[in-house]
């Protein structure tokens, strides 16, 4: 049986000789010296496929731009450390308050929490592809002058962008966690959080705790607490932050279900003054669905709400459970690259746990021609 799919033609598809062409009028746009490929995740737990599938083809996207154009690239992984750690709900407000990674962890936990999940991944990928990497963790990014000056700016003109980056209710979470030693707690809906600025240089949060009750905190471009900002917010600041990097392109990698969300970070970043051609590059990869066509949830299944599709495997869940080593489980993913980046009509597309699985195990010669 042959690893190669069937794919059906699309529009896109149709106007694409190979899948990095759609990457290519920002290329010659911009004329970068460099280009860097942003890819992340959140780090709650052991990675499943879909996002080793991401993290693969965003090295092979990384080579084959480097080949093709004869511009360096290199990878930069986000590992969001903000994700919840500890959800419970307040018994006297009745809201929710979220302990994230970062403060439940620790910075060193972190590190080797990252280290031991994925960066042998990553060093596998980086060699065999000869891309340079890099990993920076959200609580860095964060603490990044460049970051917290963005927002500092934004926030004037957070008005024009507020609507877009939540639609429902048109406030933007901002989490500052408490701050007493050992607490971390915010309100995971930032209810009661408010922000001030006290001048160009600065913003005053005050905010509730789940258990000392008020407090404060100060942002400033090199100091100060920790700022939590929910996902498109987040993503607002960041592409922000990225935007004037002056001779570098950055490359936003996602997987295909956050198509819908970008649409809303585009939108505020437009808003607040970019113009379409200070927009980030974006490239949105193939995602790996269920039978039902909902994206492989591993939360869902371990919460017991779906169970393990037919034909998906236990390591798809966590590829720690990979029946073999990582640097075959990355030849045989870079193989599964070799295949969907061979045609456009096979990339621009979902793909079934079952299909992947079935890519993933059967023995394949790299680079197939496409049909």
């Amino acid at each position: 049986m042959t690893t190669h799919p069937v794919s059906p033609n699309t529009v896109l598809a149709n106007a694409l000789h190979h899948a990095e062409d759609v990457l290519t009028p920002r290329i010659l746009a911009s004329t970068p010296q460099r280009i860097v490929l942003v890819v992340g995740t959140q780090i709650n737990g052991a990675p499943h496929i879909g996002t080793s599938l991401v993290q693969s083809l965003t090295f092979a996207m990384a080579a084959r731009l480097r080949d093709r154009f004869g511009i360096p690239t290199e990878v930069l992984f986000s590992a969001l450390d903000n994700a919840p750690h500890e959800l419970t709900t307040d018994p006297v407000s009745g809201h929710r308050y979220q302990r994230a990674y970062a403060q439940a962890l620790g910075d060193q936990a972190l590190t080797d929490l990252v280290g031991a999940l994925y960066q042998p991944l990553f060093t596998a990928l980086s060699r065999r592809l000869g891309i340079p990497h890099r990993v920076e963790t959200y609580s860095q990014q964060q603490a990044s002058e460049r970051f917290r000056r963005t927002w500092l700016r934004l926030l004037p003109r957070l008005d024009a962008a507020r609507w877009w980056l939540a639609p429902s209710t048109g406030t933007p979470h901002v989490r500052v966690p408490c701050t007493q030693p050992g607490c971390g707690w915010a309100e995971k809906h930032a209810e009661r959080t408010r922000v001030q600025l006290t001048g160009c240089e600065a913003a005053q949060v005050t905010a509730v705790c789940l258990h000392h009750g008020p407090y404060q905190a100060t942002i400033a471009p090199a100091d100060g607490a920790y700022l939590d900002l929910a996902t498109l917010y987040r993503n607002l600041v960041k592409e922000l932050a990225l935007s004037n990097h002056h001779g570098t392109l950055h490359v936003m990698v996602k997987g295909g279900d956050w198509v819908f969300g970008s649409h809303l970070v585009d939108e505020a970043l437009q808003s607040v003054g970019l113009t379409h051609g200070q927009l980030p590059a974006r490239l949105f990869c193939p995602q790996v669905v269920t039978d039902t066509g909902a994206k492989l949830s591993k939360s869902l299944i371990r919460e017991g709400r779906a169970s393990l599709p037919e034909g998906a495997a236990g390591w798809m869940l966590d590829t720690r459970q990979w029946p073999g080593t990582i640097a075959e489980y990355a030849e045989q993913l870079l193989a599964m690259t070799d295949t969907l980046l061979s045609d456009p009509r096979h990339f621009f597309r979902s793909y079934s746990a079952a299909e992947i699985g079935r890519m993933m195990t059967a023995p394949v010669p790299r680079s197939v021609p496409a049909p």
